[in-house]
């Protein structure tokens, strides 16, 4: 297999693959057959003026521009391995990946060489914007047969609980995402698909471009910050079909912005975390469409969502994608026979290789209801145990941001004499909003009429922010750490 032969330069040349939106106001397009040329020239120059083989690791450091995506197809077309990094990333998180990664060569937007140079790349660097990023002389490096276990692809986990491990993803990986592009996505022929996720993430590597192209679709690149009037005008401008975001980017649009209805939209879809029910309430009320939840993990990329074509069960994580063995064990979401699994890793970066043959534990914690849809409660080592009570996080949190006082809510455990535990709300309050006892008060009663009276946070602290990995997701092993050090 390669997907640069059987995918990109399969394509009718003619047909449009990219729109690019840059920083500076400019916006072009590339159609199938730019991209192939121009992938194919730079897998030449890696070849020949860099000497990358086969199996030699090329890390990037770009943001959402076609040169970040010209650089992975010139590895997958040669069987180098590529590894994103997010570019709000420092020096000590790039020297952590260079250190287990050890790439031949490292290619970087001029933005973001001062930090990788404080990080010690110790191997060539190729800046971008550069002429030099491909030589148009060059000829074009062919395409070479992989097998399904090569490895192709390094994406690092987000270290919600430690260090950032990097995973290995074999070529099967690539053509594996048909089942969630098809299933959960809905890209379709024509569609114009836009997944805002940053470079780096797992979701950037599997939902920007590569699902799109397998079900026939073009993607946006926006190579900007988040801003919720810009996204909701950029929707509209070019009449995006499918759109894939961060629970987080949903919730902040809801709070922030007066949502309208959206010519051409008509596929929404979320994952990296669980989703709010108010805010799917919201998108639906206001643009008619419904946000359909997915989860996926780093080593197992999408392993459900909610249908495409079927009702959404709000605060769902849909059900298992068809033929992936998902079970609930003992409260555990558990992948029965990771076989059954397009996307599954190959290994860790430090040799582990995954699991063969026996089950794979999620170490979350979700239910199931009557109709076989997941229903996320929260990390293992996150659940709250409260005299006799199991609380997941995430439904507390839930009813919290539903206050229109509140931004952001994380919950904790919090030791308790005689409960064993109490649930301890962290919460980020919207401007115009004052922290004190009587608010306090009023999110507990607020919480009560939530949900089951016995979840309320019996401790509520206010904050400034929440302590976050760099893709978004709340780092409550930081907020235990840091409310412990408190004393209170």
């Amino acid at each position: 297999m390669n997907f640069a032969r059987d995918v990109v330069d399969a394509t009718p040349g003619g047909r449009l693959a990219l729109v690019e939106l840059a920083r500076d106001g400019r916006r072009q397009e590339w159609t199938f057959g730019e991209v192939a040329d121009g992938s194919a020239r730079l897998a030449g120059t890696l070849v020949k003026t860099h000497g990358i083989t086969r199996g030699d690791v090329v890390m990037t450091l770009i943001g959402n521009r076609p040169e970040w995506v010209l650089t992975m197809l010139a590895c997958f077309r040669i069987g180098a391995v590529a590894l994103a990094c997010n570019e709000q990333l420092r020096a000590k998180d790039l020297a952590h990946r260079i250190a287990a990664a050890r790439p031949r060569l490292i290619v970087a937007d001029e933005r973001n060489l001062p930090e990788l140079s404080c990080a010690g790349p110790g191997c060539p660097v190729l800046a971008v914007p550069d002429e030099r990023l491909y030589e148009r002389t060059v000829e074009p490096a062919p395409a070479v047969d992989l097998a399904p276990e090569e490895p192709c692809l390094i994406t690092f986990t987000s270290g919600t609980t430690g260090e950032p491990a990097g995973v290995v993803h074999g070529q099967r990986y690539l053509p594996g995402q048909r089942l969630q592009a098809e299933h959960w996505l809905d890209a379709r022929p024509g569609d114009l698909v836009w997944c805002t996720a940053a470079t780096g993430w797992s979701k950037a590597a599997r939902n920007t471009f590569i699902a799109p192209w397998l079900r026939g679709a073009a993607a946006l690149l926006h190579d900007a910050r988040f801003e919720p009037g810009e996204r909701l005008e950029i929707l509209e401008s070019e009449r995006v079909n499918v759109l894939c975001m961060a629970p987080t980017e949903y919730r902040v649009i809801a709070k922030r912005v007066q949502l309208r209805p959206l010519p051409g939209l008509r596929s929404l879809v979320a994952a990296g975390e669980a989703l709010n029910p108010e805010v799917i309430r919201a998108f639906r009320e206001e643009t008619g469409l419904e946000i359909r939840d997915g989860y996926g993990q780093t080593e197992t990329g999408q392993l459900t969502g909610n249908p495409a074509g079927e009702p959404v069960r709000p605060g769902s994580m849909g059900r298992p994608l068809p033929g992936v063995d998902l079970r609930v064990e003992d409260g555990e979401l558990v992948l029965g026979d990771p076989g059954t699994d397009p996307t599954f890793f190959v290994a860790y970066l430090d040799g582990t290789p995954a699991p063969a043959g026996q089950p794979w534990g999620t170490g979350d914690r979700v239910s199931e209801d009557a109709d076989g849809y997941l229903h996320f409660e929260g990390r293992t080592d996150d659940v709250i145990i409260s005299a006799g009570y199991r609380i997941g996080p995430f439904e507390v949190e839930s009813a919290l941001v539903s206050h229109v006082a509140v931004a952001e809510a994380a919950v904790i455990a919090a030791p308790d004499e005689e409960r064993g535990a109490v649930v301890r709300a962290v919460v980020v309050l919207r401007d115009g909003f004052a922290p004190g006892p009587e608010l306090a008060a009023e999110l507990q009663e607020h919480v009560k009429d939530q949900t089951a009276p016995y979840k309320y946070p019996r401790i509520v602290d206010f904050a400034g922010e929440l302590p976050k990995t760099a893709s978004g997701k709340i780092k409550r092993a930081s907020l235990r750490r840091q409310w412990a050090r408190s004393g209170r």
